[in-house]
């Protein structure tokens, strides 16, 4: 079925009715342009609004502390299938038709990882069947349900996962990311004030941007658009707005990719721990040998699903960070195997990323100019192809984000 358009909504976009109604009109638009939509939705508003997922949470939780994986996963789910509904609702006042779906009526099927499950396949039949009825699908983001009939969610940004996904599924011509924000920034704005949106940016850059700390599309969405090549673009609910295009590769008169463009945008992450490994011998001559054994660390933290970032391996010492959520877990594991630690929580992991710097020279050092001219100590780097990141004091975070972001000159 041609035409096809995908319309992501998110939490903030469906928070009151005047907002709805906003979202409403994105869809009429759609429709007026030829295109038939498929919308996903995310749970009304965020903390602390009455169908917040967190707030369904703590609701459970005053009731009892202590909830298993299943039962949270059920309880998440609800908030995305109260907006399918009122969406639904908004939309039929206006006079067209839609229908709501759960994740699982989509026949969105997944692993049973609760909180934090796959996409493994999904049957768009039943979609396919309401575009041709004339009908708007209406489908509850960030869940879907497992082959033995249990309700999974897709974890953090899981809305934008299963917009994709559906995109991928119904050979959608594009996937609208909708959100308070006009498009993908080249810093948040509310730190840097000079921030820009950019025109377009990669996959792999966004995928980037989102690994290290950007609030933009969630890289397991960014990879499945990536992998199914679907066009992926971010706008705001609440402008006109052009937005950001996420795509394959640059178009050769964007001037993001100019010679004097090698850096996209650039980020930070503060809601992480510094582990730091020590050789049980201080006994020069087994330093190397203890250390080898100390990398085990890695092998056990993986058995309990702690993923680790920032790794730093040397004879005499190994460092690495995890999520502060996991922190508690980590250290009782650690504890448990004997192994020698500590843990620093006063760093932040701050980025710079950009599919042009490949091949270009002087790119770091530039990163370290900037770092240095603002008076910030830098305590480890990291690069890869498209990404430079520096571990500095959380103190300087917002300090380095503006220096960073000045000496690229992305604000111009």
């Amino acid at each position: 079925m041609p035409n096809i358009v995908v319309q992501k909504f998110g939490g903030s976009s469906v928070a009151t009715a005047e907002r709805r109604e906003q979202v409403i009109d994105k869809i009429i638009n759609a429709i007026n342009q030829g295109y038939k939509p498929v919308i996903v939705v995310s749970a009304i508003g965020r903390k602390g609004a009455p169908y917040a997922t967190d707030t369904l949470i703590n609701f459970a939780q005053d009731v009892y502390e202590a909830i298993d994986p299943r039962a949270k996963d059920l309880l998440m789910s609800c908030g995305e299938v109260i907006s399918t509904v009122i969406i639904t609702q908004a939309l039929r006042r206006r006079g067209y038709d839609a229908e709501p779906l759960t994740g699982a009526q989509a026949s969105i099927i997944t692993d049973e990882n609760f909180g934090d499950t796959r996409i493994k396949e999904i049957n768009a039949r039943r979609i396919l069947d309401i575009l041709e009825d004339n009908k708007i699908p209406v489908v509850a983001g960030f869940q879907g349900v497992s082959e033995s009939g249990e309700i999974t969610t897709l974890g953090r940004g899981g809305s934008d996962t299963t917009a994709c996904a559906l995109g991928a599924a119904l050979h959608a011509e594009m996937v609208e990311i909708y959100t308070d924000v006009e498009g993908v920034m080249t810093a948040d704005p509310r730190i840097v004030p000079n921030a820009k949106t950019l025109k377009h940016v990669t996959y792999n850059e966004v995928c980037e941007l989102a690994y290290q700390g950007a609030r933009v599309l969630h890289p397991r969405a960014a990879e499945i658009a990536m992998r199914e090549r679907v066009p992926v673009i971010v706008r705001s609910t609440f402008s006109d707005a052009q937005g950001t295009v996420i795509s394959d590769a640059f178009k050769q008169d964007d001037i993001e990719i100019k010679g004097d463009r090698p850096v996209s945008g650039v980020t930070s992450r503060s809601n992480m721990a510094l582990f730091k490994i020590l050789p049980q011998q201080e006994v020069e001559e087994h330093i190397l040998l203890e250390s080898a054994s100390v990398l085990g660390c890695f092998r056990e933290l993986a058995s309990e699903g702690i993923s680790v970032d920032f790794i730093n391996v040397r004879p005499d010492l190994i460092t690495f960070m995890v999520n502060k959520d996991v922190v508690e877990e980590a250290c009782g594991l650690l504890t448990a195997q004997e192994y020698k630690y500590e843990v620093f929580q006063d760093f932040a992991k701050i980025s710079v990323v950009g599919a042009g710097m490949t091949g270009v020279p002087g790119i770091m050092a530039r990163v370290v100019d900037a770092l240095t001219e603002a008076g910030i100590a830098i305590y480890q780097t990291t690069d890869s192809h498209t990404t430079i990141s520096c571990l500095i004091k959380i103190e300087d975070e917002s300090k380095g984000l503006q220096a960073l972001h000045d000496k690229f000159s992305l604000g111009d």
